[in-house]
């Protein structure tokens, strides 16, 4: 198959565009290269037989070469990250939004009718919680005066008791909670029209927390299991944020993009989305000890530092990806903490 892969210079495009050719795909990149992930300025030599046409995926015409002949398109291509602060939103919204508007509107012209996109578990928001008295319920906001106060745990919306946690499914409701949530619900509704009025295909892969070789270490925008790595490489103890306690589903880049090039094979008809994750949920100080563990570096700091766009609890299931397209996480944690921790430093 003939497959436009966006953002595939990228760390989690690097691995879908390996595993698209070991499935002997022909596959074309177009990336824009941009700054806040390359940031050291070297251009990204393509494997032997892959074509990478730089561009942004918000310019027609760029959409326009780049689409030509295609049969299937993987959207990888975004600004990723929570963000520094709310002057990010512009950039947010161009890059995400108003990027994959262009990039559908390409497709219909060139009739391209398979869609793989990368969403996330963020969209979700706080997910699902456990109360003892009121059962399921979705989570009230946290209030910055309570995390002031080190009262991290999200309240029940009714009777304001800590909640239990609980695996989210795919048919809950969104609720995004910062701005890159947003722009990530906003491209898989974007994604969901296309496909009513052309007729397409969409896999909407909702993304846990991603690590693995060749993550992006030092920007604002790294996430966090790369901070961690960075702090440890440079002798300094992981500052984790609250009380550590909040839980994660951390999923090897390797098994992310197995998981979205299946989807990209086996989705040929309807909307679907995906959550895709290890099925084995961790907390962030967790991480942060395995990581100081293969490093043998200093034990992680629990700071009480905390942000408010983010959240206490996601973890969503995988069990329709393992239903419907027959995949399953290949890598373990330990195996993949202690790769992440020994990677070359670039």
């Amino acid at each position: 198959m003939r497959v436009l892969l966006t953002g595939g210079a990228g760390f989690i495009g690097q691995h879908v565009l390996t595993r698209l050719l070991d499935r002997g795909h022909e596959v074309r990149v177009l990336d824009s290269l941009r700054p806040d992930v390359h940031r050291d300025g070297k251009g990204w030599p393509p494997p032997d037989g892959v074509e990478l046409q730089i561009g942004d995926v918000r310019d027609a015409a760029a959409c326009n070469k780049a689409l030509a002949g295609m049969e299937a398109v993987v959207h990888l291509a975004a600004k990723v990250g929570l963000g520094v602060d709310i002057a990010d939103m512009p950039d947010y919204a161009s890059s995400n939004d108003a990027g994959t508007g262009e990039l559908l509107a390409g497709m219909a012209r060139h009739g391209v009718a398979r869609l793989t996109i990368a969403s996330s578990m963020v969209v979700y928001g706080e997910g699902v919680g456990l109360c003892a008295e009121h059962g399921a319920v979705r989570p009230g906001p946290r209030l910055e005066a309570s995390l002031a106060a080190s009262d991290f745990e999200p309240p029940c919306p009714v009777c304001g008791k800590a909640l239990g946690t609980a695996l989210v499914g795919e048919s809950v409701a969104l609720d995004p909670r910062n701005a890159y949530a947003t722009s990530k619900m906003a491209q898989e509704f974007y994604a969901s029209n296309w496909a009513r009025v052309a007729g397409g295909s969409v896999a909407a892969m909702r993304y846990h927390n991603v690590y693995g070789p060749g993550m992006p270490r030092d920007t604002p925008y790294a996430g966090v299991a790369a901070i961690f790595t960075s702090a440890l490489r440079a002798g300094k103890a992981p500052r984790v944020f609250e009380d550590g306690g909040q839980r994660r589903d951390f999923v090897h880049v390797r098994d992310i993009a197995s998981a979205t090039v299946a989807a990209c094979e086996k989705v040929t008809a309807g909307v679907h989305a995906f959550n895709v994750g290890s099925g084995t949920p961790r907390t962030v100080g967790e991480m942060a000890v395995a990581l100081a563990k293969a490093l043998d570096g200093p034990e992680p700091v629990v700071t009480g530092q905390y942000r408010l766009g983010d959240v206490r609890h996601i973890t969503a299931d995988s069990e329709k990806l393992r239903r419907e397209l027959g995949w399953a996480p290949s890598v373990e944690f330990p195996d993949g903490m202690t790769e992440l921790a020994h990677q070359p430093v670039a």
